[in-house]
């Protein structure tokens, strides 16, 4: 099987992340209100939380908590006092719930200094082929 390379602001490139979060929201199952892919450059999610809380993803710096202002799918998310979880771009799903516990503790991994992991504009640095392996967890 070959490397497959989405073309960047293709639909099906705008969608990727989608499959990871969709992974994510599963792990933090019923803490979870609603959640949405936002707008690109970088590509965002934003996943609600019970208790006015929300995590919010972007291609570049990873996961960020903090308390919900606003936002939807064509305007990026607001928060109040985020902070970014650590844990490189595609922290495992199965440790978001921890990550945002010790986040909403003030503890652990959490900082409120914006990591910069890539930019979003770098389309070939191998990032996509990161997103993909969740591309096709989804299609089994």
């Amino acid at each position: 099987m070959g490397v497959k390379h989405v073309e960047p602001y293709t639909d099906e490139w705008r969608h990727q992340p989608a499959f990871y979060a969709g992974r994510v929201v599963e792990a933090l199952g019923d803490q979870v209100e609603d959640w949405w892919e936002g707008p690109c450059d970088p590509r965002t999610v934003t996943v609600r939380l019970t208790g006015g809380d929300a995590l919010v993803w972007d291609e570049e710096s990873g996961w960020r908590r903090g308390r919900y202002l606003g936002g939807d799918r064509d305007t990026p998310t607001t928060l109040a006092d985020a902070r970014y979880l650590g844990g490189g771009l595609l922290l495992s799903p199965e440790r978001l719930p921890a990550a945002v516990a010790d986040a909403r503790a003030g503890v652990g991994n959490s900082t409120a200094w914006r990591p910069c992991y890539r930019s979003y504009r770098h389309y070939r640095d191998g990032f996509d082929l990161a997103l993909n392996a969740y591309v096709a967890y989804a299609g089994r």
